[in-house]
């Protein structure tokens, strides 16, 4: 069983956070849920929450989201390309017209040779630029390219593997890095990461692993609407969410991600805003499809399903979830019609593991990967052991592995086929559910499997491959819904994950603090923000 005891040693150190007079007089400070910053060369590490905080400060993608709304779900929109369109004499080909009069953070213009630079280190192991950590991370994004050309200074070809319509929007996560800075470093990313150049925001100013970064707003940057208010933005990597809500209780911080939830009445009281909103996120159990896996049974997947109190779960966490019966709400057009009900039912979940022939006498046992905090993992240690002790009651006996958030993204992209993973049934990750690609593709394509894409558990069904190969050939808006509505119902059918609760991203934040906006999105437009 883990225990709380357990919990709190398995968390990370903590760092040194500076006090409340020590503070600039416009400058905001966050503690991050992340045991130490996210790498600073535009391929951030440690998932989504990297991408949030050193990802769309520092850099800026060729498509980006507009954040500016609390009411209405993010939309893709033009970022360092202005506009996009296929090729008519070849529809597997993208044209994109590139954004001019912008520069870098060292001075350098944005050009096209930036975007060919920052593919191809990514998918070219030949290329002076090639990054292999880098590869790791942005490979989600650029998968699908088989080949890349600069057509003049601001325009370039992308052409994909077949017609995709969906690639654009992976463009997303795709910072564009500098390929004059790279060469200024001695053609290094360590140089690079000590030295980072990007296009967004927010500028480096000073950083130390596993202590602060400290970002300082870009006044030349190119979108006059978004130049930061405030001067300085302080990162904190505070993983431990008691120490994170004292440095907000203390004044030591400003804002804080994912405050303890038996400690929002508290926080209340004394001014503090408790901000949430429904976001595209989801917290399940991706689970091992390979054959001889206990999990590669349906009756076993479902039963793992219907053992779950999502309310019981929802209630332990002070509201601060929502409860999950597949990978988007029901209210979602992405949802569609599963016929198998997720719900709290543990007798038919006794019933379903005894036809798989489990019982008293031979239990279901099974090895889990979990997260000591991190990214969208929201409370890991807390609400891991409040399922293993729901699954306990039908006679699923979970040991877990706790690591390191960024431990276990690396665990992830390894796959289940790893030699490392072969004791292991499922993994926890948290995962955005934002476009229809990082939604459902990247989990039951079986192009997708590891390190292309999230396809952990090895899902190889050729109803999926032509659903996703449909969806990508799908370009009207409404006709792609449909084709989702029918991955989402397959997945939701054949159980291939433990859905759980989706993300609300509960922040604790001063009331000093002015101007925020609570995005329908797992990202967030810091600009506006000013503390005072």
């Amino acid at each position: 069983m883990l225990t709380r005891r357990a919990a709190i040693a398995a968390s990370a150190a903590l760092p040194f956070v500076r006090s409340a007079h020590a503070q600039q007089p416009s400058t905001l400070r966050i503690a991050m849920t992340l045991a130490d910053i996210p790498v600073t060369d535009g391929a951030p590490d440690q998932g989504t929450e990297g991408i949030r905080f050193m990802g769309y400060t520092m850099y800026d993608p060729l498509v980006m989201w507009d954040l500016s709304s609390a009411s209405e779900p993010a939309k893709l929109v033009p970022g360092l390309a202005t506009k996009w369109y296929q090729d008519p004499s070849d529809p597997t080909k993208w044209i994109f017209e590139l954004r001019q009069g912008v520069k870098f953070h060292h001075g350098a213009p944005f050009t096209a040779d930036d975007v060919i630079f920052s593919i191809e280190r990514t998918l070219n192991d030949k290329s002076p630029a090639f990054d292999r950590l880098g590869r790791s991370v942005l490979i989600a994004a650029l998968w699908p390219l088989v080949a890349w050309r600069k057509i003049d200074d601001h325009k370039v070809e992308l052409q994909t593997n077949g017609v995709d319509t969906v690639m654009p929007s992976l463009l997303n996560r795709f910072p564009i890095a500098s390929a004059d800075n790279f060469e200024k470093v001695g053609k290094d990313w360590q140089g690079y990461r000590k030295s980072p150049s990007g296009t967004g925001p927010w500028k480096m100013k000073s950083w130390t692993p596993r202590e602060r970064a400290e970002l300082e707003r870009n006044t030349d940057y190119w979108n006059k609407d978004r130049i930061p208010r405030s001067e300085r933005m302080v990162l904190l990597p505070i993983p431990d969410v008691s120490t994170r809500t004292a440095a907000l209780l203390s004044g030591r911080v400003d804002w804080i991600e994912a405050p303890a939830p038996d400690s929002l009445e508290k926080l209340k009281a004394s001014g503090v805003k408790i901000e949430t909103n429904a976001i595209p996120h989801m917290w399940p159990y991706t689970l091992s499809m390979l054959p001889g896996a206990p999990t590669a049974d349906i009756r076993v997947r479902k039963a793992m399903n219907l053992a779950i109190d999502r309310d019981a779960i929802v209630k332990v966490l002070n509201g601060l979830a929502v409860p999950a019966v597949g990978c988007v709400p029901p209210d979602h057009p992405w949802f569609g019609t599963p016929s198998f009900k997720i719900k709290y039912d543990p007798a038919e979940a006794k019933r379903l593991l005894a036809e798989a022939g489990y019982g008293p006498a031979k239990k279901l046992k099974t090895k889990i990967a979990i997260s000591t905090s991190g990214s969208g993992q929201m409370y890991p240690l807390i609400m891991n052991e409040a399922v293993q002790q729901q699954w306990a009651e039908v006679g699923i006996d979970v040991e877990f592995q706790v690591m390191d958030w960024n431990a276990l993204l690396n665990f992830m992209r390894q796959g289940a086929k790893a030699p490392e993973a072969a004791a292991f049934g499922a993994i926890n990750v948290s995962w955005n559910t934002m476009d229809p690609h990082n939604a459902f593709m990247r989990f039951v394509d079986s192009q997708q499997v590891p390190p292309k894409g999230s396809n952990w558990g090895y899902i190889n069904d050729p109803g999926f491959d032509a659903l996703a190969k449909e969806a990508r050939s799908t370009s009207d808006p409404k006709e792609l819904d449909k084709v989702l509505a029918k991955i989402n119902t397959k997945m939701v059918d054949d159980s291939v994950f433990v859905w759980v609760v989706h993300d609300v991203w509960p922040n604790a934040i001063s009331s000093k603090v002015k101007g925020y906006v609570h995005p329908k999105s797992w990202y967030v437009d810091f600009s506006p923000v000013t503390v005072g």
